[in-house]
């Protein structure tokens, strides 16, 4: 079964920094794009970051650009999300996806883990 398992949330500062790891069940990701996506409360799902396997090719979304950092890791089948300079308004769950191409639209993303809650307190 395919599954994507997001882990490194938690509680901190503004200021700090976190790292979200994303673990790919299966290496046919390896032709896929994987993106991070954030949902706060009351909102709508908003495109973070994404990055293709096979050429490492990434996209931000303007608002945390600068800030946070996409990787992935082949050997580990293990995209990752490094976020710096934590704001308040980055609260939110984060979720792993994977999609046949580097798009923004979420709608384009085939594959969804259960999602990881990034807290950010003033």
């Amino acid at each position: 079964q395919v599954q994507l398992v997001e882990s490194g949330g938690g509680l901190v500062q503004a200021g700090d920094s976190l790292r979200l790891s994303c673990a790919a069940s299966r290496r046919t990701f390896r032709s896929y794009v994987m993106g991070w996506f954030r949902q706060a409360p009351g909102k709508e799902r908003d495109f973070v970051a994404a990055i293709t396997w096979s050429v490492g090719t990434r996209s931000y979304a303007d608002s945390v650009k600068g800030r946070f950092t996409i990787s992935r890791d082949v050997a580990k089948d293990t995209v990752y999300l490094q976020m710096n300079s934590l704001k308040p308004e980055d609260t939110a769950v984060y979720y792993c996806a994977a999609g046949p191409s580097l798009t923004t639209t979420q709608d384009t993303y085939d594959y969804w883990g259960q999602g990881t809650q990034v807290t950010v307190s003033s």
